[in-house]
């Protein structure tokens, strides 16, 4: 069975499909794919925000696959794209979603940084997931998010060139999806209303073999 149709529709729910809107800051969350830290430089020099701050240090997915912090490749990806290094901030100590959170709060306020609105740049599959967890950690602040403009074909290619296998990738989005559930039961998200639709896309995926990444 063709992967792609149930993969779709499990990207089409995870995405949250928000139109950047102008922000005191960019944050980049950390993540093995650089084309994330491409998409927040675009933003920043298309005049959205006049700070970007990358969050990440290693964490379950780039452990193993890069010999530096999310971070710190992340703004040296930024600045071949054009960004002045004196508008990126660095946190290159989080390992997970709440700490990448937690750990963007504390930096901007020990900073004294304005940061009434917040544009998040993430993966496609990753929005409603980190608006979700925004809910919980941080739920005060304004908060909109983004992702690299790619289709999953798209996606998979550049995920290989950067050393993910496609079966690897997918099983990550599989993954994901099955932590909007997970998480939100243990307090890490707050619940989000999954459809039937989804789950059924999420069971086909496992039953084809894309179940390396669930949490057990």
């Amino acid at each position: 069975m063709d992967f792609l149709p149930p993969l779709q529709i499990l990207w089409d729910y995870l995405g949250m499909h928000q139109k950047p809107e102008k922000a005191d800051v960019i944050v980049g969350f950390g993540n093995f794919n650089d084309n994330i830290a491409r998409r927040a430089a675009e933003l920043y020099l298309q005049g959205y925000a006049p700070k970007i701050l990358f969050t990440g240090g290693l964490g379950r997915n780039t452990k193993n696959l890069l010999s530096e912090p999310e971070a710190e490749r992340f703004a040296r990806v930024a600045m071949e794209c054009g960004v002045p290094e004196g508008d990126i901030l660095r946190e290159d100590q989080s390992t997970n979603t709440k700490e990448n959170i937690l750990f963007t709060r504390e930096m901007l306020e020990r900073l004294e940084l304005k940061h009434e609105r917040i544009l998040g740049v993430h993966q496609p599959f990753m929005e409603r997931r980190i608006c979700a967890a925004m809910g919980v950690y941080w739920p005060e602040q304004s908060f909109r998010v983004t992702s690299p403009q790619v289709t999953i074909p798209e996606y998979l290619r550049e995920a290989e060139r950067q050393g993910m296998t496609r079966e690897g990738s997918i099983s990550v989005i599989v993954g994901d999806f099955q932590r909007m559930d997970l998480y939100a039961r243990l307090g890490y998200q707050l619940p989000q209303e999954i459809p039937e639709q989804a789950w059924e896309a999420f069971r086909q995926l496992v039953d084809m073999g894309y179940d390396k990444q669930l949490a057990k």
